[in-house]
């Protein structure tokens, strides 16, 4: 039993070996027979695209740096934290601070307080006032005493009238004169006497005054005391005239140019106490810190980096050929070496309306904004985008390794009843894999030739080729 066992194995093996001979004989005549690799022209969708890379950036970014010297002497954030515009991240310590940081804070509270003066204080107001009614009543008497150079002495009435002043005050003295003498002889310390003679000195003035103003009406006015009159009256115009604009700047409330002057000064001031903090000049993430406590720093050393991580960028170049394709909101592909196996979306954000050169080639900035960032993507990453430009439904595709370049016209070769057969084509859109046929005697089902070996051509596939869809 065991012989014939053993005899039935060596038979089943024998068998197995004569099928597979003629089976393998079978496929090698096959292959020679049809050497080429073929796929069936489909319909199918088609996303056009253009790939690009580019750097993830954050949507603002700043480098704050120290703007006096000094010793620091608060940390008031730390790495990572969000910060909102405005808020302190440093200060130095106040008595390390130059001294004309230390001399602002004094100036602060003389600048502020003459601020709140030009805002709400009437002094200046009722100052102007009174100034403009003194020059007022100023110029009033220069013009009437200069007036009075020209009229007054010419008038007769007024002339009579002094002198007649003048006549009784004569008599007056006579009268005054012959009391006095009467009593000349009694003692000087005698009351009667000492009142004569009071009466007497002033009837003598009453005369001289008197005297004075009769000759002043009967004599011209001198030349000298003409021009003091004039340049009297002139002064007093001018000083009235300043005290009327005075007035008429603030006689409506505070000046704003003196409010304005008070404001700058203040602003300066603080900007000068301001100096010794650093400040966020927008908010976001502290994404850098270098000071610490103690250290000595001067203007120009960084101390901070933030970025606004809210939105997250990346600036790509797209050549000049295909950058009238790419529309604002287009949809962007995004894959990082540093995230493996995820694809991030984004969309088109800005485009350049200007290109730049380089090295012969026109490229134009193309900015995108992720829409599904995470925590993973961070600025400084590269990033391999893939722009969407066009999306086809049901077109007829044509493999791009299929294509070739025969005299400058697109062609595939298909498999007819084990022949190559030349079919001229138009192309439309195309991916990275496939492209759309515009024009062409190519239909769906059709057999088409991936490996078309290079000797094929017009007629029957022999002639010059062109290598692939690009002439490469």
């Amino acid at each position: 039993m065991k012989k014939y066992g053993k005899l039935i194995l060596i038979l089943g093996i024998a068998i197995v070996l004569v099928i597979a001979f003629f089976w393998l004989r079978t496929r090698g005549q096959a292959s020679e027979q049809n050497p080429f690799q073929t796929v069936k022209a489909e319909r199918g969708s088609l996303m056009a695209t253009i790939g690009a890379t580019g750097t993830v950036r954050s949507n603002q970014s700043a480098t704050l740096t120290w703007q006096t010297s000094g010793t620091v002497g608060e940390i008031q954030v730390a790495l990572g934290e969000i910060v909102l515009k405005g808020s302190t991240l440093a200060s130095i310590l106040p008595d390390s601070l130059p001294q004309n940081v230390i001399l602002a804070q004094a100036d602060m509270v003389s600048a502020e307080r003459a601020l709140e003066t030009a805002r709400n204080s009437n002094t200046a107001q009722a100052q102007a006032q009174l100034t403009l009614a003194n020059a007022q009543k100023t110029y009033d008497d220069a013009n009437y005493s200069r007036q009075s150079l020209e009229t007054g002495r010419n008038n007769e009435d007024a002339a009579a009238n002094a002198e007649a002043q003048y006549i009784i005050a004569n008599k007056n003295l006579e009268s005054a004169q012959a009391a006095y003498d009467r009593l000349a002889n009694l003692p000087d310390d005698d009351p009667n006497k000492a009142q004569a003679y009071s009466a007497l000195y002033t009837a003598q003035q009453a005369v001289k005054s008197r005297l004075n103003a009769w000759n002043w009406y009967k004599n011209q006015a001198s030349t000298q005391d003409i021009s003091e009159a004039d340049a009297k009256l002139a002064l007093a115009k001018a000083q009235l005239l300043d005290a009327q604009r005075e007035w008429d700047r603030l006689k409506d409330g505070p000046d704003p140019a003196d409010i304005a002057s008070a404001q700058a000064r203040v602003t300066a001031t603080r900007a000068t106490l301001n100096n010794a903090f650093v400040f966020a000049p927008f908010s976001g993430t502290v994404t850098e810190v270098k000071p610490m406590v103690g250290d000595q720093v001067s203007p120009g050393i960084p101390a901070f980096r933030i970025d606004d991580l809210s939105r997250l960028l990346v600036d790509v170049q797209v050549s000049e050929v295909d950058i009238n394709s790419v529309k604002i909101d287009q949809p962007v592909t995004l894959s990082f070496d540093a995230i493996l196996d995820v694809l991030f979306h984004g969309k088109i954000v800005s485009v350049a309306q200007v290109g730049n050169t380089s090295q012969g080639a026109v490229t134009f900035t193309v900015t995108i904004e992720l829409t599904d960032a995470d925590n993973w993507v961070k600025p400084g990453m590269t990033s391999a985008v893939t722009v969407v430009v066009n999306q086809l439904d049901n077109v007829l595709l044509v493999p791009n390794r299929a294509v070739r370049l025969v005299n400058n016209q697109r062609v595939v070769y298909i498999l007819v009843n084990g022949v190559a057969q030349e079919v001229k084509i138009t192309l439309g859109a195309t991916s990275g894999i496939d492209s759309e046929i515009l024009t062409g005697d190519l239909k769906e089902g059709d057999l088409i030739i991936l490996n078309p070996p290079s000797n094929l051509g017009p007629g029957n596939g022999g002639g010059p080729g062109g290598g692939g869809m690009f002439g490469g």
